[in-house]
């Protein structure tokens, strides 16, 4: 299908989901379906629930957010459960500005555009339906056309809720087209769209001597004020304030806290009472969810002065903080870079995770847990098993600081850098040692970091370092051993054996001459050493194995190779530092013979075929690796 089939696609779409009619032909549609009658905060609520919800680890998984929204997955449920969902309810919450506060490049602004062109969407499905008076500047709700002495009677026989009443220029069509009959006033099916200026209004502060009240209440039309003589005559005026053109959706206040208090002023109201004061007119209705962001520096002078207590109150401050976790990152760095022109430069894998984990060193808080130390707690942080700590203690260092997260190096900083990795001349490559380099030359550049910064975070390029090190040593032990998920079962299942009879006091046989032997205690404690288990801690860490195997056992499954984390790396190592004697004299040989030629370019095809190294990086990796074990 080419462009223009599509273009006539959506078009004959939309063609399908346009609707017109009276307001009694809406009002059938009411009776049997009451949901386009939702509130804005309602209606962003269940646009969020339509893309599915998983419950992971007793938190709610949101998966709306997934694709832009990496790492944040705590924040972004306490902001759905605590605002969106509880404001949905018609909860007090409703009548309270959001103000996303955050460092910056921390995701504020995603997050914004994420619901705005969610909406956009909704609102073109069944469920997100959106209709509007035909012709009202403000696509405010039909039900507003029914008195208030009424209500109470339609809201028992629809199952809905009227809240607000009608603009003045629909109060104004009533009489002069319509003859005050509200059956007969015209109903259209809306799209929710910000290019058009429905449903999504956006404000973003400029100088204060220029700006004026009227971006966001609407302005006098002054070419038909002479013609209707008066500033009260709806006619004459323009209702296209960004809080106008809001109505029935979102309203989007950038950097708010910069904004010029007269500006703020409208806000007090809206919120409140769900109404605005614009021009010579009674209170306007308007149903919209006002979202602002600001960074932390401008919130904390926001709550020193005492004369912003009144907004201050009408406020939900949802912070949101940096990510975390280093596979998240990793994310929020390869989607920037698939978004550039330089996606056809290949990355070396590692690379990015060597720059993530930099990034969450910057951002964590030493924990006050004896012997954590931050590289483990950020392990911890991103799922990993640390030896002697448990999931209490995950959640008890998450809870330690709460304002963990809302300083460090930003990923906008780290991207940036890539960036002047990857915009060198003849570059078909980079990999982890370029981009920490690049990282490093350009903390001389770095306006807002200290000189006690600059050395706290040269130190954490060392650790990063460290750490990619050893995935690189990792990465080709593993190559070098051939058929390595054979031989690593082999070693499993024989240290099973070996377990199992040492945990029951029994014999074990001997595979060759079928006779039987004790435990081999010299291969089960050569493969518990590799992750550090201790003479004492042998028999607690054997006995989990078995009762992790009986589990397993006891619901269907079969206990495997890749079911136990820690073992896994055990057995991993184990084969390794069998391997490293061959690994060393075949990496760092500078005229190889033809057998050890033959071994290197079967390592090298197999890093190529089945780790995603590209012919430069893999011959670098095992380059670097040759000369980091003959250190």
């Amino acid at each position: 299908m080419n462009i223009f089939e599509r273009v006539a696609e959506f078009r004959a779409e939309s063609n399908r989901l346009s609707w017109s009619g009276t307001f009694k032909d809406y009002i059938e549609i009411l009776k049997k379906d009451p949901t386009p009658a939702m509130t804005a905060h309602a209606r962003v609520y269940e646009m969020i629930k339509s893309y599915g919800v998983e419950e992971i680890g007793g938190h709610k998984h949101y998966k709306f957010f997934e694709q832009e929204i990496f790492g944040l997955d705590r924040s972004v449920e306490k902001l759905v459960e605590e605002y969106f969902h509880s404001a949905a309810r018609r909860l007090d919450v409703r009548k309270r500005i959001l103000l996303l506060m955050g460092p910056v490049s921390g995701g504020k602004s995603t997050l914004v555009t994420l619901l705005k062109r969610g909406l956009e969407q909704f609102s073109r499905t069944d469920k997100g339906a959106v209709y509007a008076i035909e012709g009202c500047p403000m696509h405010e709700d039909p039900l507003h056309l029914i008195p208030l002495e009424l209500r109470p009677e339609v809201e028992k026989e629809l199952g809905v809720r009227i809240e607000g009443n009608l603009c003045p220029s629909c109060q104004m069509r009533l009489k002069t087209e319509y003859g005050g009959d509200i059956e007969k006033v015209r109903v259209e099916r809306v799209f929710i769209s910000e290019d058009n200026r429905i449903g999504i209004g956006t404000f973003s502060p400029s100088d204060p001597k220029s700006q004026d009240i009227a971006d966001l209440t609407g302005s006098i039309d002054f070419s038909t004020i002479t013609e209707y003589g008066s500033e009260s005559d709806p006619r004459a005026y323009r209702f296209d304030g960004e809080l106008n053109k809001a109505n029935r959706g979102l309203m989007e206040f950038q950097e708010m806290l910069k904004c010029d208090e007269k500006f703020l002023w409208n806000l007090l109201s809206l919120t409140q009472e769900g109404n605005f004061k614009a021009g010579r007119f009674a209170l306007i209705s308007a149903d919209e969810m006002i979202v602002a962001h600001t960074n932390e520096s401008e919130y904390k002078a926001f709550i020193s002065n005492k004369k912003n207590e009144a907004l201050q109150s009408r406020m939900i401050v949802m912070p949101i903080p940096y990510n975390l976790k280093v596979s998240e990152e990793e994310k929020i760095y390869k989607k920037l870079i698939e978004q550039s022109d330089m996606r056809h430069i290949h990355i070396a894998p590692h690379a990015l995770k060597t720059a993530a984990i930099f990034s969450i060193l910057t951002r964590l808080k030493e924990s006050k847990k004896q012997g954590m130390d931050l590289v483990k707690k950020m392990r911890m942080y991103d799922g990993e098993e640390v030896e002697g700590y448990k999931e209490a203690d995950l959640k008890e260092m998450q809870n330690e600081y709460l304002e963990e997260g809302m300083t460090g190096i930003d990923p906008r900083y780290v991207i940036n850098r890539i960036s002047s990795a990857l915009i060198k001349q003849d570059l078909e490559c980079i990999n982890a040692l370029d981009i920490l380099r690049a990282i490093k030359d350009g903390l001389d550049q770095h306006a807002s970091i200290t000189k006690e910064e600059r050395e706290r975070y040269l130190n954490f390029i060392a650790v990063a370092r460290k750490e990619y090190d050893e995935l690189a040593k990792k990465e080709v032990q593993k190559a070098f051993v051939y058929s390595f998920e054979e031989s690593a079962k082999t070693l499993f299942e024989n240290y099973l054996d070996n377990i199992e009879a040492f945990c029951n006091w029994s014999k074990i046989r001997d595979p060759l001459t079928d006779e039987e032997m004790d435990p081999d205690e010299r291969l089960m404690r050569s493969i518990e050493e590799q992750i550090g288990v201790s003479e004492n801690a042998k028999k607690a860490f054997r006995e989990e194995i078995l009762i992790r195997i009986s589990a397993y056992s006891r619901k269907g499954k079969k206990f495997e190779y890749s079911s136990h984390d820690r073992l896994r790396e055990a057995i991993e190592k184990k084969l390794f530092a069998d391997l490293k004697d061959i690994v060393k004299i075949t990496t760092s040989t500078k005229t190889p013979d033809a057998n050890q030629l033959k071994r290197i370019n079967e390592v090298s095809s197999r890093l190529i075929e089945e780790h995603g190294y590209c012919p430069v990086c893999a011959n670098e990796l095992l380059r670097y690796v040759g000369s980091l074990l003959n250190r």
